[in-house]
């Protein structure tokens, strides 16, 4: 009887830290919270995207095409080190983590401008300047994602993978010779 029992108020004290574990993370305490910082924004901000990212991704051909067109930017959110290395002829660079409304605003005319986006994971065959990233981690995403909270919504998105080699996009960078 005695180990019953002893049984049953350990059950009940891990029950007990259980409960109130979750009950701590579901209400943090004062000290962590951050007004800067919102979680369920961002979530539902994917959610939004989901869909209208999933109409807006381009052929590689039609990623040219647009490219091509007046007032449209070619938005190159990777890192200046890769940007330098190799990017898509006429793209600007801003890297995504000093996205902020003024540094979009100094590389994007308008919120209603078309802005075309790509990633190291829309590229084969350029492991130095296009390394590929975990899947889920692709900056297409993020960046997308970001343009919207923004307040851009004239945004479009290389889909494929393509080979470098023989992509019919043109590109510069110090790993070809060019800047």
């Amino acid at each position: 009887m005695p180990r019953t029992l002893f049984a049953a108020a350990l059950l009940l004290f891990a029950a007990a830290l259980l409960l109130s574990a979750s009950l701590a993370q579901a209400n943090p305490p004062q000290d962590l919270r951050n007004p800067l910082i919102d979680y369920d924004g961002f979530a539902r901000n994917v959610q939004e995207v989901r869909q209208l990212r999933a109409q807006r991704r381009l052929t590689e051909e039609e990623f040219l095409r647009m490219a091509r067109e007046p007032g449209t930017v070619v938005l190159d959110a990777r890192s200046e080190r890769l940007y330098r290395l190799r990017h898509v002829r006429g793209a600007v660079n801003l890297s995504f983590p000093e996205f902020t409304a003024e540094t979009l605003a100094a590389v994007i005319p308008t919120r209603d401008t078309r802005v075309l986006i790509y990633c190291n994971n829309n590229f084969e065959g350029a492991p130095a300047s296009m390394p590929t990233k975990a899947i889920g981690a692709a900056l297409n995403v993020s960046t997308f994602v970001s343009l919207y909270t923004y307040g851009y919504r004239n945004v479009y998105e290389l889909g494929p993978a393509v080979d470098v080699t023989r992509s019919t996009l043109e590109f510069d960078g110090i790993e070809l010779g060019r800047s």
